[in-house]
């Protein structure tokens, strides 16, 4: 994140796993299967739970890019901010993270 808040892109390699480590933890602190959150192109994952879907594209999902995400999973971002700035595409009426975000780190 120092880089980012720096105004500079972290290496790839850093960011892929940063992404995917933080999308892997609000999976575990919101457990389910009826939001799909997707940070392309690193990561996606199901999660608050609800009814799930099981084909085609979900009723409820999220999508942001990785420098957003991050921001907003740190507390660098506020959720309502990222979606009046159209960073954050979320449709649905489960698809606002706003009560899991940002993540508290341990």
């Amino acid at each position: 994140m120092a880089a980012l808040d720096e105004g500079r892109t972290p290496e790839r390699s850093v960011f892929r796993e940063a992404v995917r480590a933080l999308l892997t933890t609000l999976a575990d602190r919101a457990p389910g299967r009826s939001v799909e959150v997707r940070v392309p192109p690193y990561g996606v994952v199901q999660c608050v739970s609800g009814p799930r879907h099981t084909r085609g594209t979900p009723p409820n999902t999220v999508e942001m890019d990785p420098a957003t995400w991050l921001g907003l999973a740190t507390g660098r971002l506020v959720w309502t901010q990222a979606v009046t700035e159209g960073r954050v595409r979320a449709s649905g009426n489960r698809a606002d993270l706003s009560p899991y975000l940002p993540l508290e780190l341990e």
